[in-house]
């Protein structure tokens, strides 16, 4: 009897023991990218499940950054590079949150839409649960008439974490007011209300981030217009001024206009600060005067070295790259690519900051849009351009003296379309050539503004719990996924 159990365990060894190592033995075995694939599967090997529970969370979200966009982003940071970098073809190049070790596929329809947008599609993350379009973290079913019932509305993950005792701060470029931002804090079931509710049971959503208890502690974006009456040159109807209404409540609140001014104050302190530097939106990247607006790099820096000192058990950040989707609205591929290069700046400042032993990073968007690449061009080919069609293609088809493709009315193709978008006259596509900053994109139907795509979009992550980040989910399970890291249970 003993000799057998000696034999049955002797082959169960032998079973469990690893098959020998293979040598791969193969002419390819000298290629570049033969070594890059051995040096990529190396990395994955030496993945590590770090610590189970988080005190920081950072969403990073970069509106409209589909992914269509994060390739056609890869190719524009390597051919136009904004750090004094040598330019290169592009298509090998990697965005600092391409990095990141764990990956999913995000579906972004709204409950009563099948192309989202970012009211409803930002509502799934911070509140857990789908809603409608438009709607600002309101349950699908509910209507103004419980703009009077606060205790029926979906928690956001601000709430929580500001029940539980952690700082909360929104960094965007967008409009402070604007859907993506106004998640974080806001219950409102018509987002377009940032500065007039319409209703007298609703309050708007500029009042709401005033009046956010306990309070917010970091707020830097755009937008004053909104909390600004008419006299003053805003658009309040109700004569409110709300920097000031929030300045008395908190005496000790800092309240910043300019980059001057953000550099002011000491990234060690505690108190609230209020940053708003621009009337709308914050201008594009592209058109920023570094002496007046700061970048998303320098906000997304001074809220992460200003936000542990504002509460010791840990903080939630949200940090959007809000006009990568204007730029997209307005068919205008170069500011739209050099938005996300900013935004992919952002992340890799966070990624060298923060420790990721203790901080859940996600990074993601909201939604697509209808952003095309398009043709067989040659490798390095201007992501801007002309397609230039690579020899021995499957379709090179007519081609113009200068080399370019043509479509079947004999017009250069570039890259970079959408399939929808307001008509330009061809004289005026004509007058820029496509790689000009104010060049706007051929499109195929004709609307008053490009609009969002409905493909599944990419969520990265790194950190705590960061491994559950995998496979296809619904967009609402990033909020659990983000309790679940915080131990909120």
């Amino acid at each position: 009897m003993a000799v057998r159990i000696l034999i049955m365990l002797a082959l169960l060894a032998l079973l469990a023991a690893p098959a020998a190592a293979q040598q791969l033995n193969t002419p390819a075995s000298s290629d570049a990218y033969w070594r890059t694939g051995r040096a990529a599967l190396a990395e994955r090997l030496r993945i590590i499940h770090r610590p189970q529970r988080a005190k920081n969370v950072i969403l990073l979200i970069g509106d409209g950054m589909g992914v269509s966009t994060v390739t056609a982003a890869r190719i524009f940071d390597a051919q136009y590079p904004d750090n004094g970098a040598p330019k290169r073809s592009g298509e090998e190049n990697t965005l600092s949150f391409e990095t990141l070790p764990h990956v999913a596929l995000v579906k972004t329809y709204n409950t009563d839409a099948q192309v989202g947008d970012s009211a409803g599609t930002a509502t799934a993350m911070n509140t857990g649960i789908k809603t409608r379009i438009g709607y600002l973290n309101f349950a699908p079913e509910q209507t103004e008439a419980d703009c009077n019932a606060p205790a029926k509305w979906p928690r956001t993950l601000a709430e929580i974490a500001k029940d539980q005792g952690m700082a909360v701060g929104i960094v965007s470029t967008a409009r402070l007011t604007h859907a993506t931002p106004a998640a974080v804090y806001a219950h409102v079931p018509n987002r377009n209300w940032e500065s007039d509710a319409k209703n007298s049971g609703c309050k708007d959503i500029a009042a709401q981030m005033i009046d956010f208890k306990p309070g917010l502690d970091i707020m830097l974006g755009g937008g004053s217009a909104r909390f600004l009456p008419k006299e003053s040159g805003g658009f309040r109807s109700d004569g409110r001024d709300l920097i000031k209404t929030w300045q008395a409540r908190t005496p000790s609140a800092k309240y910043i206009n300019s980059i001057s001014g953000l550099k002011s104050l000491s990234n060690k302190g505690s108190e609230p600060v209020l940053g708003l530097f621009t009337p709308d939106h914050m201008s594009y990247e592209t058109d920023r005067d570094p002496s007046k607006e700061p970048s998303l790099t320098d906000m997304t820096r001074f809220a992460l070295e200003r936000l542990p000192h504002q509460s010791k058990k840990g903080y939630y950040l949200m940090i959007e790259g809000g006009r990568i989707d204007h730029a997209h609205h307005a068919s205008n591929p170069y500011r739209a690519l050099s938005e996300a290069q900013q935004f992919h700046r952002a992340v890799e400042l966070v990624l060298k900051t923060v420790n990721l032993d203790e901080t859940l990073v996600l990074v993601t968007a909201d939604h697509s849009h209808t952003l095309t690449m398009a043709g067989y061009s040659v490798r390095g080919n201007d992501i801007l351009g002309y397609v230039r069609s690579a020899p021995g293609g499957e379709s090179r088809g007519s081609q113009s003296p200068e080399g370019f493709a043509l479509d079947d009315r004999g017009q250069p193709m570039t890259t970079l379309s959408y399939t929808n978008g307001a008509f330009i006259s061809p004289p005026l596509s004509r007058r820029l050539p496509p790689n000009d900053p104010n060049y706007l994109s051929s499109k195929t139907y004709g609307t008053d503004s490009e609009t969002h795509g409905g493909e599944d979009v990419a969520l990265y992550a790194t950190g705590p719990r960061a491994h559950l980040v995998g496979g296809v989910i619904e967009q609402n399970v990033i909020f659990h996924l983000i309790a679940e890291a915080l131990g909120w249970r």
